[in-house]
């Protein structure tokens, strides 16, 4: 095999290699979230799988081309079909709970690719025959792990940016059927093979599903019916619910945008404030409301155009930001009378870094002295996971005490409106005890 073709197969290993690895940890956001308790256990158990396709690969004795050209197909179709957003939405609707579906996933889908894909440069090597061992190896990781750089940074930087995830993975699987061709003789069962995998991988990328694939997300607007709506449609966001619009007048939203809007115009009677809305949504929070100007920051560049196009059916009011939300509550100069924060990546998860106090503390220097925070949180209604506590507690060991309105008591996930004031925080609370009451003390001073 010439070397060229022999270094442009171990490209192809180390590019979509990496990139199923990338186009997973993508897919599997929607239905577990980023949080670091889901990407480092993927992240090692396909390290794990390609250092068992190591290992098998140096076992390989004999019919070395055939051998890597059988793993590219079959890695070809998992790709294609295994990690089409399709496939991976199906597989978290019909196996509950959600772990037992991303274990499915992980064992059945991701580690299988990463194990045939590992056995390239073990096997390749073997026809570098005329090489030194240290040279031959040394050459093939060079091109696999370049393979590997290239492929982490086009794929999340470029192709999922510009085309969405579906391209992606289309990607990823011609490639492999690429180096499937390259690595069999020109006989009628290759094409036959290699037509029918690039048939599959186009059904379920191309036809099957409707999203809008963003880096960031997946977007699908659907009709609704919901309590007095005229022709109510919802933005779908990572298949979760994001926002809700319908055609009366005034238009009905989602009640907890109806609770904050109510909030602002109607309790506090706000005008020609600066509001800060840290996830942009449906931007339904300041659609028809020209009292006070709203500037919303989102990570994804297209949301806005999004929601425009398909949701609103008109421009959004106010100024858009493309950045994440920390970053920008770190940097910004500007002051706003209330910070509304509203980031989820999918139902009831948070990014990680978007619930610390550290985070919380970097809202406060956007706010102005007596300014708001207004956070939409999704809890179990009653309050009582430890991740709920805990979170409550994070804010106010920030804000101090703050209200908190349950939306949806009735239901097992809700939700809650918390509301802070910006200023000195007070002093530690005291228990009032029989022994010691200084309820009429603190009363009287408090007046």
């Amino acid at each position: 095999m010439p070397r060229f073709l022999l270094f442009a197969v171990v490209f192809i290993e180390g590019f979509c290699s990496l990139g199923a690895e990338v186009i997973a940890l993508r897919q599997i956001i929607p239905h577990l979230g980023s949080s670091i308790v889901v990407t480092a256990p993927t992240i090692g158990f396909f390290l794990l799988a390609l250092a068992l396709g190591y290992h098998a690969g140096s076992k390989i004795d004999g019919r070395f081309r055939e051998v890597v050209a059988r793993n590219f197909l079959l890695a070809a179709v998992l790709t294609g079909v295994g990690l089409a957003g399709v496939a991976v939405d199906l597989l978290f609707a019909y196996l509950k709970p959600p772990g037992l579906a991303y274990l499915f996933f992980v064992a059945g889908v991701l580690c299988p690719i990463a194990w045939l894909l590992g056995q390239t440069v073990p096997i390749l090597t073997n026809l570098l025959h005329h090489d030194r061992v240290g040279k031959a190896s040394g050459e093939a990781l060079y091109w696999s792990t370049l393979g590997s750089f290239l492929g982490s940074l086009s794929l999340s930087l470029l192709v999922m940016q510009w085309l969405g995830v579906s391209a992606a993975v289309a990607l990823c699987a011609l490639l492999l059927v690429v180096g499937f061709v390259l690595l069999r003789a020109r006989r009628w069962a290759t094409v036959i093979a290699s037509l029918i995998v690039v048939a599959l991988t186009g059904v379920a990328n191309a036809w099957l599903r409707p999203e809008i694939e963003t880096a960031h997300a997946s977007y699908l607007v659907l009709p609704v019916n919901y309590d007095g709506a005229v022709n109510g449609r919802a933005l779908k966001n990572n298949s979760s619910v994001a926002s809700l619009i319908d055609d009366s007048q005034p238009p009905r939203y989602a009640r907890y945008i109806r609770h904050i809007r109510s909030l602002l115009l109607d309790d506090l009677a706000w005008h020609g404030r600066q509001i800060l809305v840290l996830g942009a949504g449906g931007f339904t929070l300041s659609h028809g409301e020209p009292r006070n100007h709203y500037t919303y920051v989102d990570i994804d560049p297209a949301v806005r155009a999004i929601a425009e196009k398909l949701f609103l059916g008109q421009e959004a009011r106010g100024t858009f930001i493309a950045d994440d939300a920390r970053r920008f509550v770190v940097r910004s100069e500007q002051r706003f009378a209330a910070v509304i924060v509203d980031v989820y990546g999918s139902h009831s998860s948070i990014p990680g870094h978007l619930v610390t106090r550290e985070f919380w503390q970097a809202t406060r220097r956007v706010l102005d002295p007596e300014g708001l925070l207004i956070a939409n949180l999704i809890l179990d209604s009653a309050l009582a996971t430890p991740y709920s506590r805990n979170l409550l507690a994070t804010i106010e060991s920030v804000y101090g005490r703050c209200a908190v309105d349950v939306l949806q008591k009735q239901q097992v996930l809700a939700n809650v409106v918390v509301t802070c004031r910006n200023g000195p925080l007070p002093e530690p609370a005291r228990l009032f005890v029989d022994e010691r009451n200084a309820a009429d003390f603190d009363l009287a001073r408090s007046r």
